[in-house]
């Protein structure tokens, strides 16, 4: 850091189930400010499309919430909401809303059950407001239906061999015979929905969501195979019975294992998947806030093996490698091949924790361990900035002498 007064970048992403970016954001600010309290500190929270995404854009464009009542995953009225940004056209659907984990009771963890109706009764709230774009955020789902739930809410009819309607979940599309769009709203014609994704997310094979994510949500070895079987299914059935779909790779196209396979069922009838990051950072200001600083910190709950698979810490660490600006991460947990991240950008890793806790007490006291973890970890960083300037002098003389 320079010698006068420093600039810090504070680009965080929430803590899922615990911390939003902002409230992590202001946190790490206000560590910075312990240590130093001259410091230019500029806060830009991030999101990656999961909790907190329709929020943080409204914020940052002078948008609104608009709050609606739809079908949580687990099948129960939940209430819900969308942002409309300032430009009065644009709407934000965070399906984590309507279909996150955090909706789903622990002892009702099943993705074979769980559905994302909700998600699509948001983008029919979003016509409603008059949206003639809809950016649709994936990412901290409780679901893995294949976006089926969606479709059934925007009008598609899923049948089985009976003609009969099928019920919620990914369980039901084992009797899915067809699929059809004749009564598909149809202000989807005139709308753009962009899906902003993890584009490392494929919806089948090995590194398909039964596979990857089934058991995060809940689902026992057996269930993860029948989840998978029925995402093959349900993409083969939209291949075959929707035309648009017929173009597109489904199973193992970039993004289209977003949120459970939201991704796939979104782009089967006409919407555009795009990495997440693409989509969601045009709204905020970060690389030219990059460009000033002198140190970045970003945070997220995890720092592990999966960070540099398209999360927030590899994509603040990516742009700050292009600025020349180093990199501090803080991390609830740092877990298994934690270390990949150095080749990525990211300079240290420093955890939150001062001591062993349970998940409980950590997620109730999350701002305070967030703020006493960035000060530890500037006063290191300090420490050593310190100790260079002084061992430097004695460094140079002693190879002067070797000379």
């Amino acid at each position: 850091m320079t010698s006068t007064a420093p600039t810090v970048l504070v680009a965080p992403s929430g803590f899922k189930e615990s911390l939003d970016a902002d409230v992590v954001a202001d946190a790490i600010a206000e560590g910075v400010r312990r240590v130093l309290p001259h410091a230019t500190v500029r806060t830009v929270p991030l999101v990656d499309g999961g909790e907190g995404t329709a929020a943080a854009l409204v914020a940052a464009t002078g948008g609104r919430i608009v709050r609606r009542t739809v079908v949580g995953p687990v099948g129960e009225p939940i209430k819900s909401h969308l942002g409309m940004l300032g430009d009065g056209t644009t709407a934000v659907v965070e399906m984590a809303a309507a279909a996150g984990l955090r909706l789903v009771p622990r002892d009702r963890r099943n993705p074979l059950r769980t559905t994302t109706y909700g998600v699509g009764e948001l983008i029919r709230a979003a016509l409603d407001e008059g949206a003639t774009r809809i950016l649709v955020g994936c990412g901290d789902s409780g679901t893995s239906d294949g976006g089926a739930g969606a479709l059934q809410a925007l009008g598609a009819r899923l049948l089985d061999e009976r003609g009969r309607e099928l019920g919620l979940g990914a369980r039901a599309l084992r009797d899915l015979d067809r699929v059809g769009l004749s009564q598909l709203d149809p202000r989807l014609a005139d709308v753009g929905i962009t899906v902003a994704c993890n584009p490392t997310n494929v919806l089948t094979g090995p590194r398909g969501v039964a596979r990857v994510f089934g058991p995060q949500k809940g689902a026992s070895p057996k269930q993860v195979e029948r989840l998978a079987r029925a995402l093959k299914h349900w993409a083969r059935t939209l291949e075959h019975d929707v035309p648009a779909a017929a173009a597109i790779d489904l199973r193992h196209g970039l993004g289209t294992g977003a949120s459970g396979g939201l991704g796939a069922g979104l782009a089967a009838i006409g919407a555009t998947l795009r990495p997440r990051f693409d989509v969601l950072l045009d709204q905020t200001d970060l690389d030219a806030a990059m460009a000033d600083a002198d140190l970045v910190i970003t945070a997220e709950g995890s720092i592990d093996g999966q960070t540099p698979r398209g999360k927030v810490p590899a994509e603040v660490a990516r742009r700050a490698s292009e600025a020349g600006v180093p990199v501090l991460a803080l991390a609830g947990t740092i877990g298994a091949d934690a270390s990949c991240v150095h080749a990525i950008g990211i300079d240290a890793v420093q955890g939150i924790l001062p001591a062993p806790m349970d998940l409980a007490e950590a997620c109730e006291r999350g701002a305070e361990l967030v703020a006493d973890g960035a000060e530890r970890a500037l006063r290191t960083v300090l420490l050593g900035a310190s100790l260079s300037s002084a061992l430097a002098p004695q460094h140079d003389r002693r190879h002067a002498a070797a000379a």
